[in-house]
């Protein structure tokens, strides 16, 4: 799973992601060393918007009486037939931007924690999906989930999942509205390439 990471020189986001409308983003991003599920993150939709959401989605069965835990993951496999993904993976993908992601390994009956980034400390950004969910006062609030995969050979012996990151040259098709069709969209949802990545244990 995903469950840390974090946003390093958020201004950035502006100019890396070629943002077009910053939505519900104010003109400064703060940076953040420890985004945490429940937690407002930027997130890039179709025409390069940018909107703050809530990181988990709650699932479509939750009720008001006993909600259920916010989904801050979606498990690449099989997601296009799963219930709570399958209607936004059409329709509803998202990239949220990131500049590392951290795992936690046992070891010796410890955990040690690894930060995970490109080698090139440049930023990245996880497939992801969004949602819009009713709140219990008859508003709607934005949220959104990180897309995870079987692990690449650099985060297999830290962790059995990881990220979906995608590539650069990937990103336009990722958000393009006109990809619509599972077998076309699926083939994004693979590990990053080992040799683009550094694991460093973190404090």
């Amino acid at each position: 799973m995903c469950g840390r990471y974090e946003l390093l020189d958020g201004q950035r986001v502006f100019v890396r992601f070629a943002v077009s409308n910053t939505g519900t983003i104010q003109p400064r991003l703060l940076d953040n060393l420890d985004v945490r599920p429940t937690q407002p993150v930027p997130v890039l939709t179709t025409d390069r918007i940018l909107s703050l959401m809530t990181w988990g989605i709650t699932p479509m069965w939750s009720k008001a009486s006993a909600p259920a835990k916010p989904l801050i993951n979606a498990r690449a496999e099989g997601i296009e037939t799963k219930p709570s993904f399958r209607k936004l993976l059409p329709t509803q993908r998202c990239i949220i931007p990131a500049s590392a992601f951290f795992e936690w390994q046992r070891a010796k009956g410890a955990k040690v924690k690894y930060r995970i980034g490109r080698r090139d400390r440049d930023m990245f950004g996880f497939a992801g999906l969004y949602a819009t969910t009713p709140t219990t006062d008859g508003g709607e609030v934005q949220t959104c989930t990180i897309i995870t995969t079987t692990p690449n050979e650099l985060v297999a012996p830290i962790h059995d999942r990881m990220p979906v990151i995608l590539l650069p040259e990937d990103e336009d098709r990722w958000l393009d509205p006109d990809l619509t069709e599972p077998d076309e969209i699926t083939p994004f949802l693979v590990p990053y390439p080992t040799e683009l990545l550094e694991a460093i244990p973190a404090a």
